[in-house]
């Protein structure tokens, strides 16, 4: 499960979460963040937390857990629990974590859901957010040169 998804390349297109999903890069249909028990698998980036930076090869990434379903703002604190606590365990083991970018976002593709390959978890934290909560935050760095990856 971790690492790259035999037969799925950097810069593929897949045209909703369902082929993602289809493919076996990222399985749940909401979620940014797949895995917990032994690591996570992989993100994906559609732009739901104010307090990410996406840097291309440098992402900030806020964990999961807290925001209001109906308008999407952070109303509670975050914990290292689910998925936050598989990109924790991601970064104390040294596992790839595969990254894919959604049309949402500045720097993902015009349409559908962008592969954008493997980056790891450098460091973890749990700060306060714009919103005043507090957040679980990942550093991921990218694998691979961003030449690698079409725009």
């Amino acid at each position: 499960m971790f690492g790259h998804v035999e037969g799925v390349s950097i810069g593929q297109i897949f045209d909703s979460r369902a082929a993602l999903a289809e493919a076996g890069v990222h399985t749940p249909s909401q979620a940014s963040i797949w895995g917990a028990a032994e690591g996570a698998y992989s993100i994906v980036l559609s732009g739901g937390y104010e307090d990410d930076v996406d840097e291309l090869d440098y992402i900030l990434f806020t964990g999961q857990g807290g925001r209001d379903p109906y308008t999407g703002h952070q109303v509670a604190d975050q914990e290292f629990i689910r998925g936050n606590k598989g990109l924790k365990l991601s970064c104390e083991y040294n596992l790839p974590v595969r990254v894919t970018r959604g049309h949402q976002i500045e720097g993902g593709p015009e349409s559908g859901y962008r592969y954008d390959g493997l980056y790891y978890v450098k460091k973890y934290e749990r700060v306060r957010g714009s919103s005043n909560f507090l957040i679980c935050r990942f550093h991921l760095a990218s694998q691979q040169s961003w030449e690698d990856v079409e725009e």
